[in-house]
């Protein structure tokens, strides 16, 4: 395969995904509550083999998947990706007991992961993190919040990035394996623009010893950059499953309905529109599939490459859908409508796991450097 094309057997797999998330997952998203984990669509994915594909997946395959879920049901990608976020950390850094503990029920959709990182005062500056791991004894008491966090308060174990060493910035972090019954762990969810659950954590001294610990001490910034790093990319594939649905969508109503004599599609200024729509949406699916491939082949410069992947998809996926509010009319504005849904879908992406702006700092950074 080359970052331009799918092979046979890809495009296959991609087309009975979205039949998939389409005849099994829509109708559990639907039964599900809006702002809670939909444990039975959890439970789905991974019945479906699709958690445990999530994680023997190379980076072009985890693009794959979330661009084809994405299309057909916004919150089976959301419910997948939100797992293995969470999880990553484990994979990458967790010791073998640790993973054998907790993996098997990641898998299986029987248990939810989530990541901790932002913070109130530290969402873009994720280096900045304020939550402390003050010393106690062999291990640590964990004090302070968490914001904005996916899952929360919902999630069965969550992975917690928090200060071990005051004023060394990056290098002064340590992630740690912490299950929700902790004691002092508390949570409360927020209210968001966006169906999917996210909420806050509080942490009254909640006791951690070596044994949560995700990698090595101080190290943990580390664990969390080389996890964003792999999912910024497949974030771009989120987005552009959201952007061709809106351009599907876009293609049949314009085909249909009829406007000054004819359809809307004969009219010079919707066809430019949707030919725009198409051009961008397709080379925002090549940016992301040539990061993923980079990634997958070990290529330099990946930090670069997802952040422009990321970045262009993001940005893409808002104005496709935009447009196809537009095209559409008051319709796409009543709730239960398509548009309706992406419309609220895809605004987050632009912000969570790098922010626009941080995503040009990253690659201007890269470029200079």
């Amino acid at each position: 395969m080359t970052a331009f094309a799918l092979d046979p057997g890809q495009e296959k797999w991609c087309a009975e995904l979205r039949t998939l998330a389409a005849e099994r997952f829509v109708p559990l998203a639907a039964a599900g509550e809006p702002g809670r984990v939909n444990r039975p669509l959890v439970a789905a994915l991974g019945e479906y083999g699709l958690l445990e594909r999530l994680f023997d997946a190379g980076a072009l395959d985890l693009c794959l998947l979330r661009e084809s879920l994405a299309y057909g049901c916004t919150e089976a990608e959301t419910a997948l990706a939100l797992q293995g976020l969470g999880s990553y950390p484990l994979v990458q850094a967790g010791t073998a007991q640790q993973r054998r503990r907790l993996l098997p029920d990641v898998v299986a959709g029987r248990a939810v992961a989530a990541f901790a990182l932002s913070e109130s005062g530290a969402g873009s500056d994720a280096a900045a993190l304020a939550l402390k791991a003050a010393p106690d004894g062999p291990g640590w008491r964990l004090t302070g919040g968490k914001c904005w966090i996916s899952n929360a308060p919902d999630a069965d174990f969550y992975t917690v990035f928090a200060r071990t060493t005051e004023g060394a910035g990056a290098r002064g972090v340590t992630a740690f394996l912490v299950p929700a019954d902790r004691p002092g762990l508390t949570g409360s969810r927020l209210d968001m623009l966006s169906p999917h659950p996210i909420g806050t954590l509080d942490f009254d001294g909640v006791p951690v010893g070596p044994e949560d610990v995700l990698g090595e001490p101080d190290r943990g910034f580390r664990v969390a950059m080389n996890t964003l790093n792999l999912f910024r990319p497949s974030v771009g594939a989120f987005a552009v499953g959201m952007a061709q649905a809106a351009l599907d969508a876009t293609l049949v109503h314009t085909s249909r309905r009829t406007a000054f004599g004819g359809p809307l599609k004969d009219l010079q200024t919707v066809a430019h529109q949707v030919a725009e729509m198409a051009t961008r949406t397709e080379a925002a699916r090549l940016l992301v599939h040539a990061a993923a491939a980079a990634c997958d082949a070990g290529a330099p410069g990946i930090a670069k490459r997802s952040a422009m992947a990321k970045l262009f998809a993001t940005e893409t996926a808002q104005y496709v859908v935009d447009a196809a509010v537009q095209l559409h009319g008051a319709r796409a504005l009543q709730r239960g409508h398509l548009l309706e849904h992406l419309y609220r879908e895809v605004r987050a992406p632009r912000i969570y796991e790098g922010a626009t702006e941080v995503q040009r700092t990253i690659i201007a950074k890269e470029l200079y450097g």
